[in-house]
């Protein structure tokens, strides 16, 4: 029970002398300094499962650091672990790395929340993280003497007093005025959205600390929160009479058409407590500078523009474009292919020369013959008959893939305008050969169109039509012809040798690529590197009428090696040396054999984000011989996905698990000798407490 008091009317105290810590060593990792926190709350009854609730403080410490400039930490989550929104604090010695820009810190709250926190809760813990934006704040807790004044000045922050006045503006010294420095003439209105995934501390700081700045610059800045605790939401005049947009989120925006066509700079969230100023001296910078990145979309008569966030590079913009085309494709080609490869498991392979000939198209005419055809089969009863069905389904959906790459791609750069285009030119592409190649460079080809489009001056009246009419139409043009007069002939001539040089391969070419793509796909455990190996295999299956042996033998590496990172943690961390790794890690080693199973890679990311510079290695080198042997064995695969559950695809499943077991016991051997060699403070006391649990 907390012993800390509240003022008569006020919300309950969520810090007490027993949650509080001074000036100690917890350990040399934050997982240590996490860990003894997380006890203290235990111990003074707020929460009935510490492994839980380190474990979920841990897991959002992997999504980004919680380290601040100022020495200042804030690890925080939601758990069903704790019964009440919870603070714990500890001013330590020595410092310790929480990841901030500046070096490790001394202060650190461990704010939990309970999942489903009320409003009220959750308006207490954002109090608490803008209070930490404040320097005399700060520097009153590095001066406290005992408990009872932190909680003192926590509760300052949490049940404020009424004041009769507002507090002076902060002052600052000359050389940070300067960074944000504005001429009085070019003073401005900014509006700015904050978010973080988690909602509880990062998006309340941004928020403050861009305020700050703003006054610093004698910048008004509107500021719309969407966090935990809600927050008022910014209204239609105020953002109508900005002169620019911040977004410092780590999450998408709500409602991001509001702030159509004003000039943008955004960022994650961290940047705006970290630079604040410099943010808002390029929000000012964007405002004058009639070729500045905008917001996308259409609200009123606003024109629909879009561009990528301001300060991303080149290559940055076009990665993420062709990221987010991969992420919305990968879907269909999931659906599509194992449809296909159930397809072949009821009705058996010859079900794709009945139901549909390699030279056609899925045009109108072809699904209507398609259509007939699966009444039209030989003799082989029900199951035959649902093959065909399954087959032809899967077959629809794939043709979609290629469309839906170009689309979506064209709309990461473009917003909705783009579309239309995108999707004319992936079909365009399949029209003249040119597939998935075609999609890349088409949808990429159609989102600079409508961007261009979109900085037309047009008349008021024309406006409206600009972003459902004009874009669309002329984009279209413009893609569809380039792909049919110009680069239609040459990507299609180069989709064409890529798949004649895959067709060719044999022997050590052959195992090479295999290393390749075994490499890729344990680097990042779903990252860029891993999507761009993935659509390389899943782009060769899902064209019918070109697949063969090579492109089916590529999926198989691919999924082969994808599967080897969590199932070599698994295998490491609960079978051969359990005691080197803590007891969540144990946990996740549990899940991660599922996970592995069933080709998900992302099951190795806990252990990875731990420790990276030991299990990612150790991962690339058993992925690599896993996708040399496939490619040497000569398996192949005809499903994009599924791992274990789709061994009916494979010409040859007991030689697709030689493969498997013999790049997930290397992983698994390298990974343990890697700890063993070099082992932390943490994982010898996770031995420790192993080794004295009676078995």
């Amino acid at each position: 029970m907390s012993n800390a008091t509240t003022r008569p009317g006020s919300p309950p105290a969520i810090i007490s002398p027993a949650t509080i810590t001074l000036d100690v060593d917890l350990g040399n990792d934050k997982e240590a300094v996490i860990a003894a926190l997380a006890q203290r709350l235990a111990d003074d009854g707020r929460s009935d499962d510490v492994e839980a609730l380190r474990g979920a403080a841990m897991a959002r410490e992997a999504q980004s650091a919680t380290g601040l400039p100022g020495g200042i930490a804030i690890p925080h989550c939601r758990s069903g672990a704790v019964s009440a929104a919870s603070l714990g604090f500890a001013r330590l010695a020595p410092k310790v790395d929480f990841g901030a820009p500046d070096g490790p810190a001394d202060l650190v709250f461990l704010i939990a929340a309970p999942e489903g926190a009320g409003a009220e809760h959750m308006k207490l813990l954002s109090s608490l993280a803008r209070a930490l934006v404040k320097p005399d704040f700060v520097s009153a807790l590095r001066t406290a003497e005992r408990p009872d004044d932190v909680v003192a000045l926590v509760d300052g922050v949490l049940n404020p007093a009424p004041k009769a006045a507002a507090a002076a503006p902060v002052q600052v010294e000359p050389e940070t005025q300067a960074v944000g420095e504005t001429p009085p003439e070019a003073a401005k209105n900014i509006v700015a959205v904050t978010a973080c995934p988690t909602g509880i501390a990062h998006t309340y700081m941004a928020a403050d600390a861009l305020t700050a700045a703003g006054e610093r610059a004698g910048v008004k800045v509107h500021v719309e929160t969407q966090g935990s605790s809600g927050g008022s939401k910014l209204a239609a005049d105020v953002i109508a009479g900005a002169d620019a947009v911040i977004f410092a989120t780590d999450v998408g925006v709500k409602e991001r058409e509001r702030f159509a066509g004003k000039p943008l700079v955004a960022s994650g969230v961290k940047r705006a407590i970290n630079e604040p100023d410099t943010m808002i001296a390029d929000a000012l910078r964007a405002s004058l500078d009639p070729g500045a990145a905008r917001v996308g979309g259409s609200a009123g008569a606003a024109a629909a523009s879009a561009t990528a966030p301001s300060g991303v590079g080149l290559g940055g913009q076009i990665r993420q474009a062709l990221m987010t085309g991969v992420s919305y494709m990968i879907p269909f080609v999931a659906a599509g292919g194992l449809l296909i490869a159930l397809g072949f498991l009821l009705g058996g392979y010859e079900i794709a020369n009945t139901t549909l000939d390699a030279s056609e198209t899925l045009s109108d005419g072809a699904y209507i013959a398609l259509h007939n055809s699966l009444w039209d089969l030989p003799s082989g009863g029900l199951m035959q008959y649902l093959g065909a069905v399954s087959f032809a389904v899967g077959a629809a959906a794939m043709s979609l893939a290629v469309p839906v790459l170009a689309g979506f791609i064209s709309f990461a750069i473009a917003d909705r305008p783009g579309i239309a285009p995108g999707f004319v030119a992936g079909l365009v592409s399949l029209a003249v050969g040119a597939s998935f190649i075609g999609a890349l460079i088409g949808g990429l080809v159609a989102g600079v169109a409508c961007l261009w489009i979109a900085r037309i001056p047009l008349p008021q009246w024309a406006r409206g039509l600009q972003p459902v009419v004009i874009i669309p139409l002329f984009g279209s043009m413009i893609v569809g012809g380039l792909l049919y007069m110009v680069l239609g002939k040459p990507l299609a001539w180069l989709t064409e040798q890529m798949n004649s040089g895959l067709e060719s391969m044999s022997g050590g070419s052959a195992i090479a690529l295999g290393i390749v793509l075994g490499l890729m796909m344990c680097f990042d455990l779903g990252g860029p590197v891993n999507k761009t190996a993935y659509l390389f295999a899943t782009a060769g299956i899902a064209d019918i009428a070109t697949a063969g042996p090579a492109q089916f033998q590529i999926m198989a590496a691919v999924m082969c090696a994808g599967m080897v990172p969590p199932l070599a943690m698994a295998l490491a961390s609960t079978v051969l040396r359990p005691k080197l790794f803590a007891e969540p890690e144990r946990e996740n080693g549990k899940a991660a054999w599922l996970l592995g199973a069933s080709f998900i890679s992302e099951g190795a990311i806990p252990f990875a984000a731990v420790d990276p510079f030991r299990v990612i290695p150790s991962m690339m080198a058993g992925g690599a011989l896993a996708g040399a042997l496939i490619m040497t064995f000569g398996v192949e695969l005809r499903a994009p996905h599924g791992g274990v559950f789709v061994f009916f695809a494979m010409s040859s499943w007991p030689l697709f698990l030689v493969a498997l077991t013999a790049g997930t016991v290397l992983s698994a051997a390298l990974v343990v000798a890697a700890k063993q060699f070099r082992r932390s403070t943490e994982e010898i006391e996770a031995e420790a407490n192993f080794e004295a649990v009676p078995a």
